[in-house]
């Protein structure tokens, strides 16, 4: 009887081994399957790094085109000796002696005076300049220098301002402004150029400036 019980001992150690090693087999080809799972999964983000990024804005805010097409604007009342290209399309309201056009951020004012003797950078300096900083919000950097239009010599005030308040949004507009006082004969027209600071509109404002003529 011992043969049988030391035979029937050696199976079930063979069984039991052959249990035991599948399944620590089965074991390891799970935790490998789990660890190829972790290796593949990509970071966060990596699936964007070779996406093409969204293109930069080609005009920034306040940029005229440069198609835009000008029209001369000839005062009907009041002083109506000179004539201006201003951009066609643009929207126009008027009070009193100030025209002024406007579109999206940009602004072109044409206000006409008289005057007993041509500005100068002192009298721009000393006046309008203290007129300026009551009004305009912010108001900064002015500088007067003499310059020349295709009209002729005139005065140019370049300084900065915030905007009126946006009455949908509530946003303000940082501002740069170019200030032109034309003289003649008793009359000034002063051309007021404005637009956000970071709008590339030396261009469109040179149109415009040197558009100005007397008639």
């Amino acid at each position: 009887m011992a043969p049988v019980r030391t035979s029937a001992a050696v199976g079930l150690a063979l069984v039991t081994a052959v249990i035991t090693g599948c399944s620590g087999s089965g074991s390891q080809s799970g935790s490998g399957s789990q660890s190829g799972s972790a290796t593949s999964a990509a970071p966060a983000g990596a699936g964007n790094a070779g996406a093409t990024p969204a293109p930069t804005e080609s005009n920034p805010p306040g940029d005229i085109p440069d198609n835009q097409v000008y029209v001369a604007y000839r005062p009907a009342a009041g002083f109506t000796g000179f004539t201006v290209k201003v951009p066609e399309g643009w929207a126009r309201t008027g009070q009193g002696a100030t025209t002024v056009f406007t579109d999206k951020l940009n602004t072109v004012r044409v206000t006409t005076a008289t005057a007993s003797a041509a500005p100068t950078v002192g009298s721009v300096t000393n006046t309008v300049v203290p007129q300026l900083k009551a009004r305009v919000a912010k108001f900064a950097a002015p500088k007067a220098t003499a310059v020349t239009r295709h009209t002729g010599p005139v005065v140019r005030l370049t300084y900065q301002g915030d905007s009126a308040k946006d009455p949908v949004t509530g946003k303000v507009v940082r501002d740069a402004f170019e200030r032109y006082a034309f003289y003649r004969q008793g009359h000034e027209v002063d051309l007021t150029l404005s637009g956000p600071v970071n709008a590339d509109n030396v261009d469109p404002w040179r149109i415009v400036s040197d558009s100005f003529a007397w008639r």
